[in-house]
């Protein structure tokens, strides 16, 4: 079958390789039908491997070279023996993170942290970027009827942007700040305006700007053109932002958080930092403010996350940019979202 492998940095190939063998009594056999590109991926390519494992994961003994996809939607192919509320042609949705169970983090819910965790796509033998996955049916769950398979694609880095939301304790009427409208800050954005939260975005990338500006639901501000502390303490009666979530991952976004932000308030670092961030401590004292990491998302957090998109209609699809061939993943993909000067905010490999 064809698939997306990764075998190094800047080395992702496109060829075929054997098909998923038997399944397990309790695996799913998925075909693949629309893959994202994560943010994890693009640091995997440009600089890795970092998570995919060069040698054989504690886990489930992957390694290199990795297909790629953990952002996907798919259609069942046959379930295993023992698989019981699922059926040949379901439509779904992989959430892709894999636990031990038994670990100090499982055993207290905390699956997302488990000390041994795996990612399908990452650190497992399939991925969702490939004609063919197998996975634990106990990781797929079912799309609602008016859900496009887009739109399955993109519960994984809806329900990353949720949790930053979430973890910063965005209610209905506060005013949030968000650093950085890729992907997962222009998620964020529109879960957080669902909240009832009013929403600033701070972005530089004007193609990031247009995307923000088509949803409608955000005041836009540039740091190249403005000073984005003071415009939000003009709009806040010189206060600032109950919460920022911090999406950029980038050092001068991480202190306009803290600048920004009111006292008492909350900053939800969602974003990954590549290299480490200079930031003045005093400042999280004087005034009282949160701090807080996210990684990943709740393991449980993907029915609701899909009636979100399905029922309530989060409009999620609206960032998605563009539907590419496999074929054309590195150029279109891989070495598009990384230019400084690409034009895409959110690309979907469709199969």
């Amino acid at each position: 079958m064809k698939a997306a492998v990764f075998h190094g940095a800047k080395d992702i190939r496109v060829e075929q390789i054997a098909e998923p063998g038997d399944l397990g009594p309790g695996d799913v056999r998925l075909k693949p039908h629309y893959c994202g590109i994560c943010g994890t991926d693009l640091h995997e390519y440009a600089m890795g491997p970092i998570v995919i494992p060069s040698k054989p994961h504690a886990l489930n003994g992957s390694v290199l070279p990795q297909v790629l996809g953990h952002e996907f939607s798919a259609e069942i192919l046959e379930v295993g023996s023992q698989v019981k509320d699922l059926a040949v042609g379901d439509r779904v949705s992989v959430m892709p993170l894999l636990f031990c169970g038994n670990c100090y983090y499982c055993r207290r819910g905390l699956n997302h942290l488990c000390q041994s965790m795996a990612c399908v796509g990452l650190s497992f033998q399939w991925g969702g970027i490939a004609e063919q996955a197998v996975v634990p049916a106990t990781h797929v769950n079912k799309l609602h009827d008016n859900m496009s398979m887009r739109a399955g694609a993109l519960v994984e880095p809806t329900a990353v942007a949720a949790y930053g939301v979430d973890r910063a304790g965005v209610r209905p009427g506060d005013t949030v700040l968000i650093t950085g409208a890729g992907p997962i800050g222009a998620l964020a954005s529109i879960y957080a305006e669902h909240l009832g939260a009013q929403v600033f975005v701070s972005e530089i990338n004007p193609h990031r700007q247009k995307m923000i500006e088509s949803l409608g639901i955000a005041t836009l501000l540039d740091p190249s053109k403005t000073d984005v502390v003071e415009e939000i303490k003009a709009a806040t009666g010189g206060i600032g932002v109950e919460q920022v979530i911090e999406c950029s991952g980038n050092e001068r976004a991480l202190q306009t958080a803290l600048s920004a932000v009111r006292k008492h308030g909350t900053i939800s670092q969602t974003g990954l930092h590549t290299k480490p961030a200079a930031i003045d401590p005093m400042i999280l004292s004087e005034h009282d403010i949160s701090l807080i990491g996210t990684w990943c998302y709740p393991v449980t957090d993907w029915p609701r996350i899909i009636d979100l998109i399905g029922r309530v209609g989060l409009p999620v699809e609206k960032v998605v940019t563009k539907d590419i061939d496999i074929e054309d993943i590195v150029n279109d993909g891989f070495e598009t979202l990384l230019s400084p000067t690409g034009d895409q905010v959110k690309v979907l490999i469709k199969s």
